[in-house]
């Protein structure tokens, strides 16, 4: 009798999935997501409407950013309550370019962050991702069962501090994790020695400690938390494999600024089709963290040490002090969403550089996916 070789020719499997025809969903309570990928949001306007919807009509998870929504619209109202109204329009207007769920990330520095949230949860968001600091809190700000909460952490620790306090103070635990890893764009949930000295722990290192961070409060709870890994993720080759390690699902930033359905300047985006590596720089946020920005000579003056002459319009971050930080970070951004990268920057993962032409959504996840679907398949 013939032995039977056929088991060289079946196709690999994740968790039980067969990968022949697409990738595993990412399930986040009744939300399901595929391909797995969430658009990290991204600021000041460079996550809208536009970029989001398209994410989402190709089955992933698209997501708008909050942050600076405010510095246009109706001049007569208070900064916070521009904010607010801007949020509820753009939101609006999403749902009338997708019937798909997304998202809105809130970063927790800003002043207004209560506010932002609680407008997510009237505006029947499908989750609020929120990071840039630990959303304790967040729960207290949403009484809408059906928005998902999904903080973003970069540790551990951070994912188990977040599972025992709202354990403790709401009964429950989070829809879903985001880990941001070293190498993510904006503002990083590292220490800034750590990052200009490469002794950071890899994104591989820190999804284990995540994973078993939350594998106790799943088990006391009966209740999934699903763990999706961000930050120098770029190709289907990345995505293939962190979802080998154990992760959900992968949240991806950089690869869609460079798309024709993102809202920001051709000069932002020739900020990334131009640069080289060694143009990606890493400097200290007013936010009170690191960031990673493409350096252009407003960079160079920051890190100068430059103390740039500027009025506070917004008031727009909790710990943002005028007179002591060297520049309004609200302001950069905005010019630089605007094109005036001579008094902004655009800010970029670890891996902008190797983002050679503008596509669109649609082509970029088809891409992503192919080369995912492959590398899974093939090894």
């Amino acid at each position: 009798m013939a032995e039977d070789f056929s088991f060289a020719r079946r196709k690999p499997r994740i968790e039980g999935i067969e990968m022949e025809k697409k990738l595993p969903d990412l399930v986040i309570g009744d939300i399901v997501i595929n391909p797995p990928i969430i658009q990290g949001g991204m600021g000041v306007r460079v996550s809208t409407a536009t970029l989001a919807a398209a994410v989402s009509n190709e089955g992933a998870f698209g997501v708008i950013a909050s942050v600076g929504l405010g510095e246009e619209g109706r001049q007569d109202l208070k900064y916070e309550e521009r904010s607010r109204l801007a949020l509820k329009d753009m939101i609006r207007e999403t749902k009338q370019l997708t019937n798909r769920p997304f998202g809105v990330n809130i970063m927790c520095a800003l002043s207004n962050y209560d506010e932002l949230a609680k407008t997510c949860a009237e505006e029947e968001v499908a989750a609020i991702i929120s990071g840039a600091g630990l959303p304790l809190h967040l729960p207290s700000l949403s009484d809408n069962p059906e928005t998902k909460l999904i903080p973003i952490v970069s540790s551990g620790r951070a994912a188990e501090l977040i599972c025992k306090t709202w354990l403790r103070r709401y009964n429950r635990l989070p829809d879903a994790l985001v880990l941001e890893g070293p190498l993510a764009g904006g503002h990083i949930g590292f220490k800034f020695g750590e990052i200009l000295s490469s002794e950071y722990p890899s994104l591989d290192n820190l999804l284990v400690d995540v994973i078993l961070a939350v594998k106790e409060f799943e088990s006391s709870t009966n209740k999934k938390i699903p763990i999706i890994a961000g930050g120098g993720i770029f190709s289907g080759k990345d995505i293939a494999r962190i979802l080998k390690l154990g992760t959900n699902g992968v949240q991806m930033a950089t690869r869609f600024v460079c798309t024709y359905e993102c809202s920001v300047s051709q000069a932002y985006k020739d900020a990334y089709l131009k640069c080289t590596q060694d143009d990606i720089a890493v400097i200290m946020s007013p936010v009170g963290m690191p960031a990673r920005v493409i350096r252009n000579k407003f960079v160079e003056r920051i890190e100068a040490g430059e103390k740039m002459k500027f009025t506070c319009p917004y008031k727009c971050l909790k710990a943002c002090n005028p007179l002591i930080v060297n520049y309004c970070i609200a302001k950069a951004l905005v010019n630089a969403y605007r094109g005036n990268l001579n008094e902004g920057y655009a800010m970029c993962g670890a891996n902008a550089y190797r983002v050679k032409k503008i596509v669109s959504v649609k082509e970029l996840i088809n891409e992503l996916v192919n080369e995912a679907k492959n590398y899974l398949t093939n090894g």
